[in-house]
């Protein structure tokens, strides 16, 4: 019996994935996380400026081309800690 790709995925238990997924440099975290949002066509549920649509696309390029910097969350919640002293 052959097993696709995708069955294998989808035998998969969610945790392990994430588990799996987890171990990734951030920057290809955050391309899983963007192609799996943009699955969901949030658009028609959640309406969204075009002011926002552009900062969203011009945020998800960052990313993608590498110019964006990345903070983990723990250094993010640690600066923001101490920007509030």
């Amino acid at each position: 019996m052959n097993i696709t790709p995708e069955q294998r995925i989808m035998n998969n238990d969610p945790k392990r994935i994430i588990d799996a997924a987890m171990q990734l440099e951030p920057t290809v975290r955050a391309f899983i996380a963007e192609t799996l949002l943009e699955s969901l066509d949030f658009e028609e549920d959640f309406p969204v400026s075009a002011a926002w649509q552009e900062e969203i696309q011009r945020r998800c390029a960052a990313i993608d081309n590498g110019t964006a910097r990345l903070v983990g969350h723990e250094s993010a919640i640690a600066q923001l800690r101490a920007s509030l002293g």
